[in-house]
């Protein structure tokens, strides 16, 4: 099975909500190194009305469950429809697709220690069934689902497929996604599976997007090039207030989303701002240190002690925001910091490549979890299969 060559297409919708993320691939498991190779790359942007609604859902507004269904099959499509724009894009026919590999849309992230009295649990949409059936191709979806029975996070679920992908025997690496939320993977030199820590460090763009969408009234959905930070003034005293939140102190393992840095967190910032009097560029530019400082107080609290760190790759959307890069190397002086492209892989792509990558794992029946990052009790096979004919060997 290792010898197989696989043609993959993964489907990525983050907690930015901007849009679905599409990658066709071609992998080759086995050996020293996970070979990958992007065929083709799409970011397929959500129309307004379905971003509308699933920012509502994912921010805790409260609707029937029948609506809730019918959004799950709504996205379902919209997820099929993505899947076939890239194989068009790629010249490749769905009938020469192995798999489909869909992370689906988190509305809702429980993990364990969030302070709840329910269950711990977790919900993504966008029906996997609905993928398979349009495509005919065999889907694999919902893939926290089985790192939380096992009392683990959940999230972040990258960590294995970074290590696949770009360990390195004699350099210390760090992988740092920057999407809605940002989280860092370190591999450390020469290091193993169980060497493998990260988490799920705090806000990545959402802050930033949500107040430069405030301060625009709706005009800009993002800081564009990061100008609006980059006229404005870094209000120390915010910050600070920002800062205190007690999720930047919790240990490792975790993970968070919208339930803590979504509405209530911009509401908070633009209370403060008002109060110090803060322009619009100072509230964009205090977000943006916030994603920083928080970032670099992520790696001196919970990642220099357990090794050198030698590079960090940045991808995501942040990577591509000058002004909070800038913010970055001053927070991580130590460090060589680079962009995931320079490893073979374009950053945009990672995430829905890492869903291409966790649905081959799940078929080939391997583990994909990281106990040591998510604090599960044992590895798991991630992932639910809906088959549509014999899954290749």
């Amino acid at each position: 099975m290792a010898s197989k060559t696989w043609t993959v297409i993964g489907l990525m919708s983050g907690t930015s909500t901007d849009g679905i993320d599409a990658a066709l691939v071609r992998l080759r498991p086995g050996g020293a190194r996970y070979g990958v190779r992007v065929e083709a790359f799409r970011t397929l942007p959500f129309q307004r009305a379905l971003r509308r609604r699933l920012l509502a859902v994912a921010s805790g507004q409260p609707l029937p469950v029948s609506v809730l269904s019918g959004l799950n099959v709504e996205l379902g499509e919209a997820l099929a429809a993505a899947a076939r724009a890239i194989a068009c894009s790629a010249g490749v026919r769905l009938g020469q697709v192995d798999l489909i590999g869909s992370h689906g849309h988190t509305v809702w992230h429980g993990p364990p220690g969030s302070g709840r009295t329910q269950p711990p649990s977790t919900l993504q949409i966008g029906e996997p069934a609905v993928i398979a059936a349009r495509c005919g191709v065999t889907t694999v979806a919902d893939f926290r689902p089985a790192d939380l029975a096992h009392g683990g996070q959940g999230a972040p679920l990258t960590p294995y497929v970074h290590w696949l992908l770009f360990r390195h025997p004699s350099r210390g690496r760090v992988i740092n996604n920057i999407g809605g939320i940002a989280h860092p993977t370190f591999l450390p030199a020469g290091g193993g599976v169980d060497a493998i820590a990260g988490f799920d460090s705090g806000p990545g763009n959402m802050v930033i997007d949500a107040i430069t969408a405030h301060v625009s009234a709706g005009r800009l959905s993002y800081d564009r090039d990061g100008r609006l930070a980059a006229r404005g003034r870094v209000d120390g005293a915010v910050l600070r207030e920002l800062l205190a939140h007690p999720y930047f102190r919790r240990r490792p393992p975790k993970t968070t989303g919208r339930e803590l840095f979504g509405e209530a967190m911009v509401a908070r910032l633009l209370a403060a701002g008002r109060r110090r009097r803060l322009t619009d560029s100072d509230l964009v530019a205090t977000a943006t240190a916030f994603t920083a400082r928080s970032l670099g107080d992520a790696y001196r609290r919970f990642l220099l002690p357990q090794g050198r760190i030698d590079e960090i790759y940045f991808s995501g959307g942040g990577s591509r925001n000058p002004t909070l890069m800038a913010m970055l190397r001053a927070e991580i002086a130590y460090a060589r910091v680079g962009v995931i492209d320079e490893l073979g892989v374009a950053g945009d792509a990672l995430e829905a490549v890492a869903f291409a990558v966790l649905a081959v794992e799940a078929v080939r029946g391997r583990p994909a979890n990281v106990p040591a990052v998510t604090g599960a009790r044992r590895p798991a096979i991630l992932g639910k299969i809906i088959p549509v004919a014999a899954i290749p060997h």
